[in-house]
């Protein structure tokens, strides 16, 4: 596509204004420091049915150096740009987790950008919208979100000094399920094109999921994370449809895991069952199962620790796909 279409979106004098109004709203300014925000959507948000959505940030550390903030009340989804000192023309798409509840901003998303950017990957965090927060089709929302995501940055690919063509995704926990639903449902419709973004592909060319949720139907899944995506009670038809690893097909990209064994928040039979599926449709997959780690460890394990040494892993399988820079 001609960086011309993109232009009315995603111009410099549109990012500055965005994030001049964006950062007046108190909680978002804590967010972003001077980053580079690009919204997602240009006009009517899909699923949108005008309820009164205020942004929260909470801060878990209190430690202004080394902030843990949380991120709830998600009404214009956006990304925010982490770019290198010299990309490499690599780029990954991070979604951090919260249990489709709230956004682990810097443990699963800044701190990420922060080792991505020292590989000479451009990062973007994705602020995706949290379907418990009055949406419409709740169970579709993230998901827009992250199709929405990966069409806008391959849009943007000369402004952003990125390879079209080597665009992966990385998530956590939830953000590890919305990573992997982008994973095996790309194709999917779940939004009416709004725009010439919409004409980009929103596959990725490489996966990454970190102790993720993956089965929405027992005995595995993360009754919690369900329940925010789908509401209470879902029937069986709706829960087998947000499953991952029913989802796996020839299409899935080459995908990473990684799961401690000792997760007593989301069971490692979610990472199991998915490698599972990946293995029997022959995908490229890897799975590192670590004996300690807990859940939501992101970068912040000690290099004492096995676990720890997973952003060297996935870089290292992202070489091997030929889609980050060696």
């Amino acid at each position: 596509m001609s960086e011309h279409i993109f232009n009315p979106l995603l111009s410099r004098r549109t990012l500055i204004a965005g994030s001049a109004a964006l950062a007046a709203t108190p909680a978002l300014a804590q967010l972003q420091a001077g980053d580079e925000v690009v919204p997602l959507w240009p006009g009517a948000i899909p699923s949108d049915r005008g309820m009164r959505i205020t942004r929260k940030v909470e801060d878990q550390s209190h430690d202004p150096a080394h902030p843990d903030r949380w991120v709830r009340g998600i009404d214009r989804p956006m990304l925010v740009v982490r770019r290198p000192a010299r990309p490499k023309g690599a780029a990954v798409l991070v979604m951090p987790g919260g249990g489709y509840e709230f956004l682990s901003y810097d443990n699963e998303g800044t701190s990420q950008a922060a080792w991505l950017n020292q590989h000479g990957i451009t990062a973007f965090i994705l602020l995706y919208r949290l379907p418990g927060e009055g949406w419409d089709r709740r169970e579709l929302v993230p998901l827009q979100d992250a199709q929405r995501a990966m069409r806008v940055i391959r849009a943007g690919a000369t402004r952003f000094e990125i390879d079209r063509q080597r665009v992966a995704i990385l998530g956590f926990s939830a953000g590890g399920h919305l990573a992997g639903s982008l994973a095996t449902r790309h194709a999917e419709p779940t939004y009416t094109a709004v725009d010439a973004v919409d004409r980009q592909a929103a596959r990725p060319n490489l996966a990454g999921l970190l102790y993720p949720v993956v089965s929405m139907s027992a005995p595995y899944t993360h009754g919690g994370s369900r329940d925010m995506l789908l509401g209470d009670n879902a029937d069986q038809h709706l829960r087998r449809a947000a499953s991952v690893e029913a989802n796996v097909s020839a299409s899935t990209p080459p995908t990473f895991i990684a799961h401690a064994g000792d997760d007593d928040l989301v069971p490692i039979g979610n990472s199991l069952a998915l490698y599972t599926a990946l293995h029997a449709a022959k995908r490229p997959a890897e799975l590192h199962v670590f004996d300690k780690g807990g859940h939501g460890f992101g970068a912040r394990l000690p290099a004492s620790m096995d676990a720890g040494h997973w952003p060297a892993m996935f870089h290292r399988f992202g070489v091997s796909q030929g889609v980050f820079p060696g």
